[in-house]
């Protein structure tokens, strides 16, 4: 510093600045740009004032002298004072909106700011301005910049300071409108503490939850439904999820009727042939949610896939069993209906016991156990409970064994006859039916081994509960 005054007492400003230049002495620029000041060497004066972090003195020639380049860089480390001082002397020249709003937000003229940017429309301003805004600025504050970003399309912003002035209801309409999608951190900020009012925090929870499941967010709805106490909605929403762990525990958990049923519904559109466990939890649930008639049409689905895929009649028999019981103590509206229902049930039990009855019979008494199977194929009915192809097919066997191939053959044209349509090696053995035709000097017709649907036979399951 001292040499710097030296050389500035005696005239020699250049040697004074190079030296200034070359030190960080503080106390040395300030001088110089003092006596740069009073020479009127402005530009230089504001740069040595700014080595000196005498910000207040350069900001105050920058704008005495219009230096607007150096201003707002000069400002932003001065005193709010002088940053204010300095948006003010913007505003006056009716230009660069922008650095006066950037200059007032930063001095904390939050208000003043926004103001200022919503007046000359300075967008990108506002978005700054928005970025740095919490819950201790002025609600209306708040709702006016989410206003303006609204009629700027700008509808995430416009959300977030819904959010923020706690305008839930007003945020969940942009969400909706304009398919903003609600984060789970935007849900958690949208709902209500639990000592809210009830009434307003239940409506407003739904509503939230109704958002989420409007746009696939399945999960986050049922928590919201969920704390909304409204757990049947969150169980359809759910529901809609797929996921099946999640829906077997919030029905076990839940413990309402409705919701039992609902999920032993989901459940058995699902490949439950395949899993005991699913299986399980449709009787289960349909039990607890005392829907027996929904029970017994399940047991009769069951029975129909013993018979249908892996022709199990003493399964199907037992099922059937199980669904007339369920359907007995069932309390429909319709009493009617449910008679009926009981009554074909009892009829289909009654053709099964005599199918299953006269395999059972065979080993001690074989012609018995086939004229009971020829007075079977006789019943008008019997294909609602007994494949007719199936007895056919027990019959042929049996004759085919006691080497009756004319027999055989007869009853093979009998079930051609009656279903046209059905693969006969998926009623009888492909080895019988050759040794069949070989016997006779027929040709063999070829034949898939594929079920009357066309699927190919699949592995029955070790047990299905019944």
């Amino acid at each position: 510093m001292s040499l710097v005054r030296i050389w500035c007492y005696c005239g020699r400003i250049e040697e004074a600045i190079t030296i200034a230049s070359t030190t960080t002495d503080k106390a040395a620029a300030y001088h110089l740009a003092r006596q740069l000041e009073n020479v009127e060497r402005y530009q230089e004066a504001v740069h040595f004032y700014g080595k000196a972090q005498a910000y207040t003195n350069a900001t105050r020639i920058c704008r005495d002298q219009q230096l607007d380049s150096e201003l707002v860089s000069l400002a932003l480390y001065s005193t709010e004072e002088d940053m204010e001082q300095c948006a003010a002397y913007y505003e006056e020249q009716g230009t660069n909106w922008d650095k006066a709003i950037m200059l007032l937000h930063k001095s904390g003229q939050v208000g003043r700011a926004l103001e200022l940017a919503f007046k000359h429309q300075q967008f990108s301003a506002l978005q700054h301005i928005a970025t740095s805004l919490d819950d201790s600025v002025d609600p209306e504050t708040l709702h006016t910049c989410a206003q303006f970003f609204v009629q700027h399309e700008q509808f995430t912003k416009a959300v977030d300071l819904l959010i923020l002035a706690k305008k839930h209801l007003e945020a969940l309409d942009v969400c909706i409108d304009k398919h903003i999608p609600i984060s789970e951190e935007m849900a958690e900020s949208m709902s209500p503490d639990k000592d809210a009012e009830q009434e307003y925090r239940r409506v407003l929870l739904e509503r939230i939850g109704e958002c989420c499941m409007s746009q696939g967010a399945y999960h986050l709805a049922t928590k919201k439904f969920t704390q909304a106490g409204n757990r049947v909605q969150a169980m359809k929403a759910l529901l809609k999820s797929g996921d099946t762990e999640k829906i077997i525990f919030f029905a076990g958990v839940s413990r309402q009727k409705e919701i039992y049923v609902m999920a032993a519904n989901y459940l058995q559109r699902l490949d439950w042939r395949k899993d005991p466990e699913i299986m399980k939890n449709i009787i289960t649930f349909y039990t607890k949610g005392r829907a027996l008639d929904s029970l017994s049409g399940f047991y009769d689905a069951c029975a129909q896939v013993e018979i249908d895929e892996y022709q199990n009649y003493e399964k199907a028999l037992g099922a059937l069993a199980e669904a007339l019981k369920c359907m007995s103590k069932a309390k429909m509206r319709d009493i009617t209906a449910q008679e009926s229902k009981v009554n074909f049930l009892k009829r289909r039990i009654s053709l099964l016991k005599k199918f299953v009855q006269s395999r059972r019979v065979y080993d001690e008494d074989p012609d018995e156990a086939m004229k009971q199977c020829l007075a079977l194929l006789d019943e008008p009915d019997l294909d609602t409970s007994v494949r007719s192809g199936d007895v056919y097919g027990f019959m042929i066997e049996h004759y085919a064994t006691q080497q009756n191939h004319q027999k055989a053959y007869m009853l093979v044209q009998e079930l051609k006859q009656r279903l046209p349509s059905a693969s006969l090696a998926y009623y009888v053995n492909g080895g019988v039916l050759e040794n069949i035709h070989s016997a006779l000097g027929v040709d063999l017709p070829l034949q898939s081994a594929a079920s009357p649907d066309g699927d190919e036979i699949e592995e029955v399951p070790e047990d299905y509960g019944y």
